[in-house]
């Protein structure tokens, strides 16, 4: 039984060294820091992804009005592009400022105050768990097009990608961006191509594009708007369109990631990210307008999309993705370059997650050592990656998921909420940051600069606050409030846990009043013993090695034939240790111990009472039902008593011995204690 016990044991291990990888050491955690080639699809993948449905979520809101409101989806996106160039120019300049790998929850809680970053980072936290939410249900539309399966089993086929990710990620950072790099540069090369391929057939051959609900119709919800029911409209449309800018601020929040020069190499890699995201979705947008590309609300499609002889589509159709409309007129539906664009789409909306999976756990990481999140949030797993916040974010990711059955369209109406917040506030924070430099700064180039830097961020402040207001307007009554609940219940959570650790540290610390006085005068060390065997004499063997003031051996008389019995074996064996008898009228153990111990502490509060309890060492699951029960209740009421000290004395049984060949369980921040050395590693020749 023992040697079946081991192999599972050895297995279990393997299995997660197999899932996970080797534990590292934490002197490796230079080698996994990222170029900029593999920093760029780990860290853009969720900005570049949008442009597979912001474009397509502008024309689902302007058709609410009818496809004639089309007209006015160049000026939305024109508008979108104004507001990412604007964001990508701002977040230049905080990597260079602050390229500790806070971000923005780092630069509104330096220049703004604690509250102001703590809103930042409850925004951020809600908004990287909506990510990817959004992203991985996203993708599974995607798939469903082709596979019924995946489309009859929405939230589960979700959950199961969320926890592929999972794994991924936890296998480290270069991992996860050397399994990313190749479908996110795939991605790109396939959008961009498309777009490339479709531009010179309209401009330069004059082709006309045709995409498959071109001569499609679409049944207005929304008619005879009056001019403020269409500019509300419009600027929903908008502000469901920037969910293009989600994960502009993954880079600044990954700085500690990139190789060195961190900064710049930062910097370079949000410019890249900027100027492809946006070819990419100011391209995808023209290309569906020249090809009649008609995109109806999912959730009134078979009734309002309209064939070409009036009657609606009713509800077998499926609407396809405007990327896949705009490659179907393009290259020609069912062509393998059109195959290929849905596939990379499809897993770039996947990948898109990992944005999340890698700027949530570092964003909770800082949190945690700055104590408004659990400690074991700043703790580095077997792979050098925060483990604790991947698994919390899988998790939020997961239960979103399932809540909101893995529906696109419900879910985009919670995103972008949080992301403006830290937009907002982190650009404020860096106009006060700018500001402040310049008031000790002497070097006119350097002034000229900071200058230069503070206009880009005033004006990023300004534009990303407008769009804040516009997304809680056009949003609040269709989702946006849960969002607007969910982040002040995070930011009085980690109000609380800061309070809980400021108030046991201001407990544990040494102040001038600790002095030799708060001593204990003596040690009463008593022994609980239930009958005299092996566990009893080593038990008392060890009080007597500690010499304490005094020491006696405590019984609890529950039968009376019992405990004269005891007490004659005592006597006659000779026991130098003085049995005390405590009754128990009411045949209860625990009780008559606690009493016994407070009078000792009554009787001399100055003094320490020790409690050594001996107790089985067993190796079954099963047998710790059969043993130590009374001992575990005893200590679980002992450790409340102040002044109260409880020593366990254990003791082996047999069965114990099936657990000496069993690895140790490798628990989270297992990677910052030394790992065990290997002997033959030391008596290698040196190469």
């Amino acid at each position: 039984m023992g040697l079946a016990s081991r192999y599972v044991a050895k297995g279990t291990d393997l299995f997660k060294r197999v899932l996970v990888g080797r534990a590292l050491r934490s002197g490796q955690l230079h080698e996994q820091l990222l170029p900029k080639r593999l920093a760029l699809p780990v860290f853009a993948s969720d900005a570049l992804s949008s442009v597979a449905y912001a474009p397509q979520e502008i024309l689902v809101i302007l058709s609410l009005a009818g496809v004639s409101f089309y007209a006015y989806s160049p000026w939305v996106a024109m508008a979108v592009v104004v507001v990412m160039i604007t964001v990508v120019a701002s977040y230049r300049q905080n990597v260079h400022a602050y390229p500790s790998g806070g971000g923005d929850y780092e630069v509104a809680t330096t220049n703004l105050g604690k509250n102001a970053g703590l809103t930042v980072a409850s925004a951020l936290m809600v908004d990287y768990v909506l990510t990817v939410a959004v992203s991985v249900a996203n993708g599974v539309d995607y798939v469903g097009a082709t596979i019924p399966f995946v489309a009859e089993h929405k939230p589960a086929v979700a959950i199961g990608i969320v926890i592929l990710l999972t794994v991924v990620n936890l296998r480290g950072l270069r991992e996860s961006g050397a399994a990313f790099a190749v479908p996110t540069y795939a991605f790109m090369f396939a959008v961009l191509g498309l777009i490339a391929w479709g531009g010179f057939r309209v401009l330069v051959f004059g082709d006309e594009l045709r995409a498959p609900s071109a001569d499609f119709g679409i049944v207005p919800e929304q008619t005879d708007l009056t001019a403020f029911a269409a500019a509300f409209l419009i600027l929903r449309a908008f502000s469901t369109g920037c969910a293009a800018l989600t994960g502009v601020e993954a880079i600044s929040n990954g700085v500690p990631a990139f190789r060195k020069p961190k900064s710049r190499n930062a910097a370079t890699t949000l410019l890249l990210m900027g100027l492809i995201a946006i070819t990419m979705f100011g391209g995808i947008i023209a290309l569906g307008l020249a090809s009649g590309v008609k995109i109806a609300d999912p959730g009134t499609v078979a009734t309002d999309l309209l064939r070409p002889d009036g009657t609606p589509v009713g509800p077998g159709y499926y609407q396809q993705p405007i990327i896949s409309q705009v490659a179907d007129a393009v290259f020609g539906g069912g062509s393998a370059l059109f195959v290929i664009i849905s596939a990379v789409t499809a897993l770039i909306l996947f990948l898109a997650a990992n944005t999340a999976f890698n700027g949530f756990p570092v964003l909770g990481s800082i949190l945690a050592q700055d104590r408004y999140l659990p400690r074991q949030l700043h703790t580095r797993g077997d792979r050098l990656a925060f483990s604790n916040g991947i698994v919390i974010l899988a998790l939020g990711a997961c239960l979103l998921l399932w809540g909101f059955d893995a529906d696109v369209t419900r879910l985009l109406n919670l995103y972008i909420v949080g992301v403006f917040v830290s937009f907002t506030l982190s650009q404020t924070g860096m106009v006060i940051h700018w500001t402040r430099l310049l008031k000790t700064e002497d070097d006119l180039q350097v002034r000229h600069q900071m200058h230069r830097s503070r206009v880009i961020n005033f004006f990023g402040a300004v534009m990303t606050g407008l769009v804040l207001v516009v997304v809680l307007l056009t949003k609040f009554v269709v989702g946006a409030w849960i969002v607007c609940i969910a982040m002040p219940l995070l930011f009085l959570m980690m109000k609380a846990i800061r309070r809980h650790y400021d108030n046991v540290a201001a407990e544990l610390e040494i102040t001038e009043e600790y002095d030799e006085a708060t001593l204990p005068a003596r040690n009463h060390a008593i022994v609980l013993i239930s009958q005299i065997h092996k566990p009893t004499m080593r038990a008392l063997a060890y009080a007597r090695a500690t010499r304490p003031s005094t020491l006696e051996a405590v019984t609890v008389g529950v039968e009376g034939k019992e405990a004269r019995q005891l007490q004659e074996d005592w006597e006659r064996m000779g026991i130098p240790v003085p049995l005390k008898m405590l009754d128990s009228p009411y045949r209860e153990i625990t009780q008559p111990v606690l009493d016994y111990v407070k009078t000792l502490r009554r009787r001399s509060p100055r003094d320490v009472v020790t409690v050594f309890i001996p107790e089985y060492v067993v190796g079954h699951w099963w047998e710790h039902l059969l043993h130590n029960q009374s001992a575990l209740r005893l200590k679980a009421r002992l450790l409340f008593k102040p002044g109260v000290m409880v020593t366990s004395v254990p003791w082996q049984l047999h069965s114990s011995d099936r657990l000496l060949g069993r690895p140790e369980p490798v628990a989270p921040g297992s990677a910052r204690r030394p790992p065990r050395r290997n002997v033959k590693d030391d008596q290698a020749p040196p190469r």
